[in-house]
């Protein structure tokens, strides 16, 4: 397919339309009087404007879904599983096809991906981090080819991206556990690699910081790669400790499922022996024995806002980059129990 040298843009500039029309048109939608369609016919023609379709030859304009190959399949992921689906229900309602593309740095030559991928689509999100490094990203900007950011960011680069507001939700969990009276508290973190649970993490320390507390080193034990259950092995190592923490705060849903099958395998209760909370709040978190306190993070939204964020983009709407932050929400449930007992209040208890 070759390549188009001309944009949307530019077609709307040529025939004096908004680039919404110029899209309108391409996509052969009603409403547009005969001359309007006659004249950005025109402009394509002059131009040599291309639309990037699928190579079967549909017609429709395809956009691109890159995710790291870790993460397939992501259509069934806990948390990446909405976000695909907000994101493939909005590019459906606006005319576009999605290519999903996996990339695994070990195996895929980064210009493949740049040649492959980016000649076919209009525009392409990146969901998640990860294994689609900083570096990555950079390189995969092209001037004709506009790019938007999933549940990730990159500090010193003006990029268009869409994420939940981690910082606050990991300070929100840490902020109900020490309103509900505790103090020893445990962090279950995830890898360093993402971005998005590293400002988890933070919003953790800083909600721990407010009141003059430190995680011991040993309650916070590294994430291990490969295990089934995320979240087991790092609760494990805690429990083998001779002092285990009163709350347990995992830096996902996903997380906080292994670790609350360590502690029942250890014998011990949630939450009359532990507490445990978390953020996603994924389906499976109402279901959990007990089901787990967590904070919400709207992802089925930053799908939609997401290809809503390309779609202007690929238009030529949108000029200036933004950071878009969706608010999270604390879902109380029953894995916190209540406020535990604090020395001359007799009045507190426990579950």
């Amino acid at each position: 397919m070759a390549k188009s040298k001309a944009t949307m843009r530019d077609v709307a500039q040529a025939a004096e339309v908004s680039a919404t029309t110029v899209w309108m048109v391409v996509h052969n939608k009603p409403g547009i009087p005969i001359e309007t369609i006659k004249r950005v016919r025109a402009a394509i023609d002059n131009l040599s404007y291309v639309v990037k379709t699928e190579e079967n030859g549909t017609g429709v304009e395809s956009i691109g879904l890159l995710i790291e190959q870790s993460s397939i399949p992501a259509i069934s992921d806990v948390f990446y599983g909405d976000v695909i689906r907000g994101f493939q229900a909005e590019a459906k309602s606006l005319g576009y096809h999605v290519l999903l593309s996996t990339f695994d740095r070990n195996t895929q030559e980064l210009d493949l991906l740049k040649t492959g991928l980016a000649q076919k689509v209009a525009g392409f999100v990146v969901a998640n981090d990860g294994d689609i490094s900083r570096e990555t990203v950079i390189q995969l900007k092209t001037p004709k080819v506009p790019v938007v950011l999933i549940e990730s960011y990159i500090e010193g680069q003006i990029l268009p991206c869409v994420l939940g507001d981690n910082f606050m939700a990991g300070y929100k969990i840490a902020r109900y556990m020490l309103d509900l009276g505790h103090r020893n508290i445990a962090i279950l973190k995830g890898p360093s690699k993402y971005s998005s649970l590293v400002d988890r993490f933070r919003g953790c320390l800083a909600a721990l910081a407010e009141e003059n507390l430190l995680v011991r080193p040993e309650w916070m034990p590294e994430p291990v790669s490969g295990h089934p259950l995320k979240g087991y092995v790092q609760m494990k190592e805690i429990l083998e400790l001779d002092e285990r923490p009163t709350g347990v705060i995992a830096i996902s849903d996903k997380t906080a499922f292994g670790a609350m099958e360590a502690i029942r395998e250890a014998g011990l209760g949630i939450p009359r022996d532990i507490a445990i909370g978390s953020i996603d709040n994924t389906m499976e978190s109402g279901y959990t024995r007990p089901p787990l306190t967590t904070i919400h993070i709207p992802k089925y939204e930053i799908g939609v806002l997401a290809l809503q964020k390309l779609h202007r983009l690929i238009q030529g709407e949108d000029t200036i980059p933004v950071k878009t932050i969706v608010y999270s929400e604390l879902i109380v449930r029953e894995s916190c129990g209540t406020a535990i007992p604090q020395p001359g209040d007799e009045s507190m208890h426990s579950e």
